[in-house]
């Protein structure tokens, strides 16, 4: 097995960490992992945002995070166990997580709001043309 790659806090860099949060599926990841608060396993995210997501993709997924310093990585059997770098990465970078986190929260409401307005649109009856 190869060694898991954990950069160190001087070797993160914002452009790093703008790039594995610019992936819709690994923001998301990246939120829940933050939102739970302890160690989380990779098979935990199989469904991201009602998707299926395949474990490859996903481990692709998680090694990008863990590149990044977003995360740290660890082997435990046949698992792997995934806990948030965040406050090592907030004492490089005051505010830069919680901001891409906020933003991405809201993203999300306003995502179901649509949802929900086309939602109610498509459930109204037509309107009956009128001819002059």
């Amino acid at each position: 097995m190869r060694p898991l790659v954990h950069p160190s806090l001087e070797d993160v860099t914002v452009e790093g960490i703008l790039h594995a949060l610019s992936d819709p599926v690994r923001v998301a990841i990246y939120a829940d992992i933050l939102s739970q608060g302890c160690a989380s396993n990779c098979t935990a995210f199989a469904t991201v945002r009602n998707n299926a997501i395949p474990k490859s993709t996903l481990s692709q997924h998680f090694k990008t995070l863990r590149e990044a310093g977003l995360i740290r990585s660890e082997r435990i059997g046949v698992e792997m166990q995934n806990t948030s770098r965040c406050q090592e990465v907030e004492q490089r970078f005051p505010g830069l997580l919680s901001a891409i986190v906020k933003a991405h929260t809201i993203q999300l409401a306003a995502e179901a709001t649509r949802q929900k307005t086309t939602r109610k649109r498509e459930k109204r009856p037509a309107r009956a043309a009128v001819t002059g």
